[in-house]
């Protein structure tokens, strides 16, 4: 599943395009898939490097990857079903426990507003506590509750697990192709980060 998942424009090496019976795909689960080992392995079909076309594979595969991880855990994890703005905004408020709204919303590049629903969300389903800022007391801080440091931690460990399962079952040289990609793309996301602060 994650190769299936992270592939651009990928196809086997004998020529065949996986189809959703592929061993890789969630159709089998990730039980399924711990018993179908992959002994081939795949390359990029990615015939340039055009910085337009590189950005517009990568995304896809980025979110594709996102998406099938997100659908694996939903159906693992107990508790309230979340969106994926809703786990964003549980991690940077255990990042900075005590956070603002307004702090918490700059981190996420998201309206003031639109996260003020989301602590909404969250405190009704008793994940987020609200209290008042002793340094301005129209303001809030946002803490996690115990409950949503049990489930963060949960969901971590459950993420590692399943992707890390597909990527025990590909061929080296895919392993390595995966970690020797991973300082360029953090390269790539301080540069949007910083580009995108300069729009805030």
């Amino acid at each position: 599943f994650a190769l299936t998942a992270m592939r651009i424009n990928i196809r086997r090496r004998s020529g065949r395009t996986p189809t959703r019976t592929d061993p890789l795909t969630l159709s089998g689960g990730a039980e399924s898939s711990r018993k179908q080992p992959l002994t081939e392995s795949y390359h990029s079909g990615v015939a340039d490097l055009d910085p337009g076309a590189l950005g517009d594979e990568l995304m896809s595969a980025s979110a594709a990857l996102r998406r099938l991880v997100r659908a694996q855990l939903h159906d693992t994890l107990p508790g309230p079903r979340l969106r994926g703005a809703h786990v964003e905004l549980m991690r940077v408020v255990q990042r900075q426990p005590g956070i603002g709204v307004a702090a918490a919303a700059k981190a996420l590049y998201l309206a003031a507003n639109s996260v003020s629903t989301l602590v909404n969300q969250l405190t009704d389903e008793g994940l987020l506590l609200r209290e008042v800022d002793p340094a301005d007391r129209r303001a809030v801080q946002l803490f996690l509750t115990e409950p949503a440091v049990a489930r963060l931690e949960k969901w971590r460990r459950f993420r590692s697990e399943l992707v890390g399962t597909g990527i025990t079952r590909l061929a080296e040289d895919d392993r390595q192709a995966i970690a020797d990609a991973l300082p360029a793309l953090r390269t790539l996301i301080r540069w949007l980060d910083a580009e995108q602060d300069k729009r805030w």
